[in-house]
């Protein structure tokens, strides 16, 4: 999925994904709805063929500040406005919410907000802040998303492992009152804790799986195999890959004085999947990386399914 940032700030350093306009202090929605440049609405137009036949059963959505076209939709779409995405995450979250980013993707097609929850988790002594992301589409491709995203502070490794246990993600569609929906949306923010609870037995649970370096390097094959069917390109990005992994395991300072377990080869990828660099870095990698770390990193949710299936 193509992704470019159009507009966006962040508080203090760029976060995790590395983009962003920064400022001193964490905003309040107002400010933030401002700094992020998403004061804008959009409007719903009646949509013509070419020779002026209107069509129904379908709506455009353009930007009024420059007109531009976000997408068409069915006419039962409601628009959840970037005023009124923010007005939800404060009243979920509770007055006083501050935001650490927020901005704008594929020319408005996609909006999102990031706020840090006040609460802090130790799991296997790493302190694991959780953030809180809020997902909005306004070209009808997808269900507004909130959802949780831990990150590891030492390193900023993204650790939102999909547990068979607990929810990560709250979703609703365009065609109801978003504030309709608060109450269940309070419901699945209650099952934040419930996440940390059982990601903290997940992570201890690996702590106990011992791995040998020949089980590592099993696992890690499974991700960037090099076979001889492969091309001789092929097997040298894998192989490029491959080291960079490798390393991430062995001789990460931060992952060194882990004893070799399935948490530690879950950080190691972590770590790879949250900064490593790809083979062809394209203008729209950053963004990319950010809408996987909202959505859930494959690679993590792999890693984790490989340690617990052994």
């Amino acid at each position: 999925m193509a992704a470019a940032v159009e507009t966006m700030f962040s508080v203090r350093v760029k976060p995790w994904h590395g983009i962003g306009t920064i400022v001193g202090e964490c905003p309040n929605s107002k400010e933030a709805i401002h700094l992020a440049g998403l004061d804008w609405k959009v409007e719903q137009k009646d949509v013509y063929t070419d020779n002026g036949i209107l069509i129904s059963g379908y709506r455009v959505n353009v930007r009024d500040s420059d007109q531009s076209i976000l997408g068409v939709v069915s006419d039962r779409y409601q628009v959840v406005q970037n005023e009124d995405a923010f007005a939800f995450t404060d009243e979920l979250l509770g007055e006083g919410v501050r935001y650490e980013t927020a901005g704008s993707l594929q020319n408005g097609k996609r909006t999102f907000i990031l706020a840090k929850l006040p609460q802090r988790f130790i799991i296997a002594g790493d302190e694991i802040t959780p953030y809180f992301v809020i997902m909005n589409s306004h070209d009808g491709s997808c269900s507004i998303k909130a959802a949780m995203t831990p990150v590891r502070v030492v390193c900023q490794n993204t650790l939102n492992l999909a547990l068979r246990t607990a929810k990560r993600t709250w979703m609703t569609k365009h065609t109801s009152n978003i504030m309709e929906r608060i109450d269940d949306a309070r419901i699945t923010l209650q099952f934040a804790e419930q996440y940390m609870r059982e990601m903290g037995k997940g992570v201890d649970e690996l702590c106990r799986m011992r791995l040998t370096d020949r089980k590592v390097m099993e696992y890690m094959n499974e991700f960037f195999p090099v076979t001889q069917d492969m091309t001789a390109a092929q097997q040298r990005n894998n192989l490029i890959l491959l080291n960079d992994m490798k390393k991430r395991y062995f001789d990460a300072p931060d992952l060194k004085s882990m004893d070799k377990n399935g948490y530690r080869f879950v950080n190691a990828i972590a770590d790879f999947a949250t900064h490593a660099e790809p083979i062809r870095r394209t203008k729209n990698y950053r963004e990319n990386l950010f809408l996987k770390t909202v959505e859930g990193n494959p690679l993590v949710d792999k890693a984790y399914q490989m340690v617990n299936a052994a």
